[in-house]
């Protein structure tokens, strides 16, 4: 619109008298300082391009969703800016409005709807309109899409949950008559002579035992993946990293790997079910030893902030692409040849039953960083900045 005017200002800016010519100026700009406090203040980004892509306007939202400066930006070509995001593939044929989901990675993650509106000049002696530049709206949809991924998640969830337990009854049964039976035949044994009793004796014992060992593998797996009620109690969270390594002692010598820990001596006492946040760390822990080749590095690091404490493991292993970072807590989903895929799902599972996220940071080569947050228990409330909620 204003281009317009601007247009036929020039036009007949020899029929304007001198005087008025700086009042329609002044004119001009204080619309063009109107429009973009009203740009600057709503919550969607806005990117306005010309016919070639080049960006001539970013307001603020946009500037932050891609960690950004406008100033700077200005002039240069849209993908040039924002990386995947091409002028060619977002420009429609024929003026047609384009209207896509994107996920970005830097500076946080967060999902975007955008849509691309072409802006056409104006019909001008019965010739076609021109397209003269376009404006990509950009809206944040982290929230709902989240929302919407933990609905899923939780049916799928519950579908394994049931599964799990069908197929640990099924399991269940028919151990419990093979022991039964090798006790009888223990029993029977003890009539044989000495020297023949001997040798079956030792391989009923070893059979028991595995049988023995299957069931405790069972109780173990149900009781992880089973929402349990939480026994809580006050408890320093560095004390049960150090009993976490211990029982995994055996394990990091095996593998040859370094653990390297960091702990806060000042944390406060956190209100825990400490056998389920210890389950949560063998999770981790194991995950970050299968990623990782002989001789790597696990880092253990305890800190505190207003509101939570914080417990990250970073490993040096290859880390996750970014295409299958959003997939790490998905059921049976899994980047190593021997995983199951529940490692993740379970650790969430008890974390969030206290209160807690989980936060994952990884690039490919560069090892995974996986921050486990737990609320304080003496900070049970917080203010909320006034004003915008979304700053």
């Amino acid at each position: 619109m204003t281009s317009g005017f601007l247009d036929k200002l020039i036009e007949r800016i020899s029929l304007v008298q001198p005087g008025e010519v700086q009042n329609y100026l002044v004119e001009i700009a204080r619309e063009k300082g109107f429009l973009e406090t009203i740009f600057n203040a709503i919550l969607e980004g806005v990117i306005v391009t010309d016919p070639k892509g080049r960006i001539i306007y970013l307001n603020r939202a946009a500037c932050g969703f891609f960690g950004i400066e406008a100033a700077s930006n200005l002039g240069k070509p849209l993908g040039d800016v924002i990386r995947g995001l091409e002028w060619s593939a977002l420009s429609g044929a024929g003026g047609e409005v384009v209207n896509r989901d994107l996920e970005v990675f830097y500076p946080e993650n967060r999902f975007l709807n955008f849509y691309v509106v072409p802006l056409m000049s104006d019909e001008a002696d019965g010739k076609d309109r021109e397209m003269v530049g376009g404006a990509v709206i950009l809206r944040d949809i982290t929230q709902s899409r989240r929302a919407t991924q933990e609905t899923i998640e939780t049916e799928r969830f519950s579908a394994l949950t049931l599964l799990a337990a069908g197929v640990a009854h099924e399991i269940g049964n028919p151990l419990n008559s093979l022991d039964i039976h090798l006790q009888l035949m223990q029993r029977e044994l003890r009539k044989l002579p000495a020297k023949t009793r001997a040798g079956l004796e030792e391989s009923v014992h070893v059979a028991r035992a595995e049988v023995s060992r299957l069931d405790h593998i069972i109780t173990q797996f149900l009781r992880a993946i089973r929402p349990q009620p939480l026994e809580l109690c006050p408890v320093n969270i560095n004390t049960i990293v150090e009993e976490s390594l211990h029982f995994l002692a055996a394990e990091i010598q095996d593998r040859d790997i370094l653990v390297e820990t960091e702990l806060d001596k000042n944390l406060p006492p956190l209100n825990l079910d400490s056998d389920q946040i210890k389950q949560a760390f063998y999770n981790v822990s194991r995950n970050a030893f299968q990623a990782m080749k002989s001789g790597g590095i696990l880092r253990i690091h305890t800190s505190a902030d207003e509101t939570h404490v914080n417990v990250s493991f970073a490993d040096t292993g290859g880390g996750i692409s970014p295409e299958h970072i959003g997939r790490m807590f998905e059921p049976y989903f899994t980047t190593k040849s021997d995983g199951n895929g529940l490692g993740l799902l379970i650790v969430r599972r008890i974390v969030r039953a206290h209160g807690g996220e989980v936060v994952l940071e990884s690039a490919p080569g560069r090892g995974l960083t996986l921050t486990i947050r737990l609320p304080r228990a003496d900070r049970r409330v917080r203010f909320l900045k006034q004003g915008n909620p979304e700053g």
